[in-house]
């Protein structure tokens, strides 16, 4: 009875630390590391990512939510920690300038084209 308590127990104890390890996991692959060059934290071995791992495992351990570590961590280090971040209306200048510079670009070119005929 008592081998299979301690098996029970075990088996539970490695369920959790395998759910922490991917959720660690997981959301450290959408963090960038601020010291590296285009690494994100999961893939970087330098001590800025070891210390956001470990501090990212024990927030999943004390029960926080994905979206409570994300927010700490953007209202710490800001936007730029987000490997992928979501569309910002903010930004959309920067999305559509290439195209409006392309645009008038070709403008120019019909009109000239058309003053030297």
């Amino acid at each position: 009875m008592k081998f299979f308590l301690v098996f029970i127990i075990s088996w539970f104890s490695i369920a959790y630390a395998n759910e922490v390890q991917d959720r660690t996991n997981s959301i450290t692959k959408n963090l960038r590391c601020l010291v590296c060059e285009g690494q994100s934290v999961y893939e970087s071995n330098s001590d800025f990512a070891k210390d956001i791992k470990t501090f990212v495992s024990k927030k999943i351990k004390e029960k926080n939510t994905d979206e409570d570590i994300y927010e700490f961590l953007i209202s710490k280090y800001g936007e730029e920690i987000i490997l992928n971040p979501d569309f910002s209306n903010k930004f959309i200048f920067l999305w559509i300038a290439p195209i409006l510079f392309f645009l008038i670009g070709i403008f120019f070119i019909f009109r000239r084209s058309d003053e030297i005929r």
